[in-house]
């Protein structure tokens, strides 16, 4: 075995081209949706179960800090739906899967995430 190959321990200089970012925040973006999945359903279970309870659980989202986490959340399910799109569009072959039609396509997901999520924003306060 060769063991005399170059070894970068830097992990600063290793840059991952925008395909690989867009990829690995999908990933990431479905497994928190996954966690907050359990999360707004106890939300909805104690906001159904009785008047007092409906009224903790509205009490939380006049909170400012709960506006910003919400809006956070929402920033997570508009990035993965709209790369969920992207990707939709690839397998009904709608987006050609070449290198040069895979990063402008990782661009426009990231353009069309950071509209909607400022909407979102604007939505929420």
């Amino acid at each position: 075995m060769n063991k005399s190959r170059p070894i970068n321990l830097k992990l600063s200089t290793i840059h991952f081209p925008i395909t690989a970012i867009s990829s690995i925040l999908h990933r990431i973006s479905g497994v928190i949706i996954l966690f907050l999945f359990g999360i707004f359903l106890w939300l909805l279970d104690l906001s159904l179960s009785s008047q007092e309870n409906f009224q903790y659980v509205m009490s939380f989202f006049n909170n400012i800090y709960f506006k910003f986490i919400v809006w956070n959340i929402l920033t997570v399910f508009i990035y993965h739906i709209v790369n969920g799109i992207r990707h939709v569009l690839m397998d009904f072959r709608f987006l050609s899967e070449t290198l040069k039609s895979g990063v402008l396509s990782s661009y426009i997901v990231f353009v069309i995430s950071i509209i909607l999520s400022i909407l979102a924003g604007v939505f929420i306060w």
